[in-house]
């Protein structure tokens, strides 16, 4: 499970989110052929950024936020089967609501 990892700094673990797929004119592209998603849930958060000051930065996400995320940021961990996608705060391009 995503509990046996905790990022550090200002490192978000997310949960890749399946894209819906949507079938036109009954052409089914095939696993191997989709791109990267870009939507995740967070799952964990890290320990924080320090400023020059030496104070916390806090986190804009929270835990169970569902983001956009930047198509080729982060990088994929895999943990009990499940591939999760550890970045920074500043790879995530938004919240979605």
């Amino acid at each position: 499970m995503a509990n046996s990892i905790q990022p550090l700094g200002d490192r978000v673990l997310v949960q890749p989110l399946e894209e819906k797929e949507v079938k036109k004119g009954g052409i089914i592209i095939p696993d191997s052929a989709k791109e990267k998603p870009q939507e995740g849930k967070v799952i964990a958060l890290g320990t924080g950024k320090i400023d020059d000051e030496g104070k916390k930065i806090p986190f804009t996400v929270k835990k169970g936020d569902i983001v956009l995320i930047s198509k080729y940021g982060g990088t994929e961990v895999k943990l009990d089967g499940e591939t999760y996608t550890l970045l920074r705060e500043d790879d995530i391009l938004g919240i979605l609501h």
